[in-house]
């Protein structure tokens, strides 16, 4: 068996995951409800977090947010993206902004937790959708770690 390895191939699908990225790669097929849903104080928002497991027995898992505006037919769109911890929680802090806990409490710099104002920041750990020309319409500033 030859095992080859194409330096150019491997850069074009680097190029094309770090600038073409968006969120609707994640397979909804493998994600689950996860541990919140809330209501923003006028309705407007419904906030959902997703778990997404990966990587088998041996793997971890992910938590997404994403935001419904409820008066658009149920539009949705992720504005959090990271590894899941276990202190988990939302709560709006007002109309516009959801701060998000998701933290390891025993665990140094395992602190994931934010507030963003909806319609206008995003947060995705590793900064993908931070980087993708097709995403950076959809949102003023983008946080990762």
């Amino acid at each position: 068996m030859k095992w080859s390895f194409n330096i150019e191939e491997n850069r074009s699908i680097y190029i094309y995951e770090t600038y073409f990225f968006t969120f609707s790669e994640i397979n909804r097929e493998s994600i689950q409800k996860g541990p919140g849903l809330v209501i923003s104080p006028t309705e407007e928002y419904t906030a959902n977090a997703f778990y997404e497991p990966h990587g088998g027995a041996a793997g971890g898992v992910n938590l997404m947010v994403e935001i419904t505006t409820n008066n658009e037919k149920h539009k949705g769109q992720v504005v959090y993206y990271s590894d899941a911890k276990s202190n988990f929680a939302m709560e709006w802090l007002n109309e516009d902004t959801l701060y998000i806990l998701n933290d390891e409490p025993d665990v140094p710099n395992s602190n994931r937790s934010i507030e963003l104002e909806i319609g206008k920041e995003i947060y995705h750990r590793n900064g993908l959708a931070c980087k993708s020309l097709l995403m950076k319409d959809e949102y003023e500033t983008c946080y990762q770690n």
